[in-house]
């Protein structure tokens, strides 16, 4: 059988294009509803939004890289903690308000993806002392879970940390959410040189979430 990146084997000709019709879909879910959205990400706070992690955080400045930043709430925030910061989002809608709502000198956008990040895995020096992965996991499909994984330990940095947020309930209907085992997810990072942190459970911070029975189970990772 051939193989793709990483070992992985090639879809057929016929579900990659399912599996790309199914992503632009995703992203024109979000980009429909991006009027809806925008003020709803930048009302949140970002020491809300991380506070089950924020110890985990690094105190010293270095490269952060927030894949699926959205408007770049939480981009700017590191920006402004005096981070350099590449805010990977694939919704144009997003980061073109993320370019208007936040201008930080040290803080770039591309656009780019999960599960492979195929830009920024290309590039050089492309490693980071903070990779955060939030309300993002749970549009990958679970076939896509083990090489998102695999890609994103290969940008962690040694000492770095990777942190993600892992959500548990419905999605919208035009933004669907798959299942995420946890437990699958820590062997596959720690298949990749990875080692768990810290694994804490947490309410949604929107009361519409909560009202629906969303949860969420944030990861702290970190490459010796």
């Amino acid at each position: 059988m051939a193989s793709g990146r990483r070992g992985l084997p090639h879809p057929p000709a016929g579900s990659r294009r399912h599996i790309a019709t199914e992503e632009m879909n995703l992203l024109a879910g979000y980009g429909g509803d991006a009027g809806d959205l925008i003020p709803r990400f930048e009302a949140l706070r970002t020491e809300d939004v991380l506070a089950p992690v924020m110890e985990l955080l690094p105190t010293r400045a270095g490269k952060v890289l927030d894949v699926g930043a959205g408007t770049g709430r939480d981009s700017a925030w590191f920006a402004g903690h005096g981070h350099d910061v590449v805010a990977v989002e694939p919704v144009p809608e997003f980061r073109r308000a993320g370019r208007d709502l936040h201008r930080h000198a040290n803080m770039i956008w591309l656009d780019d993806r999960l599960p492979l990040l195929t830009l920024l895995a290309t590039a050089k020096e492309s490693v980071f002392d903070l990779i955060v992965v939030i309300a993002v996991w749970q549009h990958l499909r679970p076939d896509q879970q083990p090489s998102a994984m695999t890609a994103l330990a290969g940008l962690v940095a040694p000492g770095g940390r990777l942190v993600i947020s892992v959500r548990h309930g419905p999605g919208s209907p035009t933004r669907p959410c798959f299942h995420a085992d946890v437990d699958r997810m820590i062997g596959w990072a720690e298949a990749a040189g990875l080692k768990l942190l810290l694994r804490r459970e947490a309410d949604s911070l929107q009361q519409k979430n909560r009202d629906a029975g969303v949860r969420w189970t944030w990861l702290c990772l970190e490459r010796d």
